[in-house]
């Protein structure tokens, strides 16, 4: 990524959490910058998404750990659908929960990050389900599908790894504010990854995304640094290309 493209890309996310934050529209955690904010109208947004048909349809849904993401977490095992979250930084790969492993009533407490791991397990990669819908935490979006996490990548590299893993292309949804659009000209790294569809608190709207969407990791923008961090990327590449 250019110098240009970063800055550019934290001039918006800045902007966007400053808005958040003056018109109030962030809740706990605070403060807003620095993560994907939590936002008043998230379970407004996560009902939306239940009235999707791909929603309907899907049976696997991986969705981001953060706090906005969280009635949406609780809602996918409430309606039988097997939930799978990233563990923290992606240092484990995914965490597994099936709706049967939860007592009825305790699915908000499941599908928090605090408590996730009394209920679900650590997948490895080659025993992961197939996933039919994948929902991303964003700072910002532009409605061609554009979009700004926090900046450190891990949706981009998440959505990467499935499909290098084989995973077909599926939809990605992502949930915000509607103060989260933005119309400011998003910069597009060839590793960055575009969505499908944006559900804010009162509307779904269908990007028709032009932009190609990773279709695996790029191995040459890997630094051995990001390998030691992120032990997924080994495994990985020893998946592919030892075991072959």
């Amino acid at each position: 990524m250019t110098s240009e493209n970063r800055s550019r890309k934290d001039e918006i996310r800045n902007k966007v959490w400053d808005k958040l934050t003056e018109e109030k529209l962030g809740r706990f955690p605070f403060p807003l910058h620095g993560r994907i904010p939590n936002f008043k109208g998230a379970e407004k947004a996560a009902h939306l998404v239940t009235t999707m048909p791909a929603y309907k349809e899907a049976k696997v849904v991986k969705v981001n750990p953060d706090s906005p993401q969280l009635p949406l977490r609780a809602q996918v095992l409430k309606d039988g659908k097997t939930l799978l979250v990233p563990t923290p930084r992606l240092k484990d790969g995914f965490i597994q929960v099936q709706p049967s492993w939860v007592p009825p009533g305790e699915e908000r407490k499941a599908a928090s990050l605090k408590n996730i791991m009394s209920y679900g397990k650590v997948t490895p990669l080659d025993q992961l389900p197939t996933i039919d819908m994948l929902v991303v935490g964003s700072v910002a979006l532009h409605k061609d599908g554009r979009r700004l996490g926090k900046g450190e990548g891990y949706a981009d590299r998440e959505y990467a790894i499935i499909r290098e893993l084989g995973n077909p292309e599926i939809p990605v949804v992502a949930t915000i504010q509607s103060a989260q659009l933005v119309e400011e000209d998003i910069p597009k790294d060839e590793y960055d990854l575009s969505v499908d569809w944006i559900v804010t608190e009162k509307e779904i709207l269908k990007t028709n995304s032009p932009y190609e969407k990773p279709t695996g990791i790029v191995w040459e923008l890997v630094t051995e640094k990001e390998k030691e961090e992120m032990p997924v990327l080994n495994e990985i590449w020893q998946l592919k290309h030892v075991h072959k």
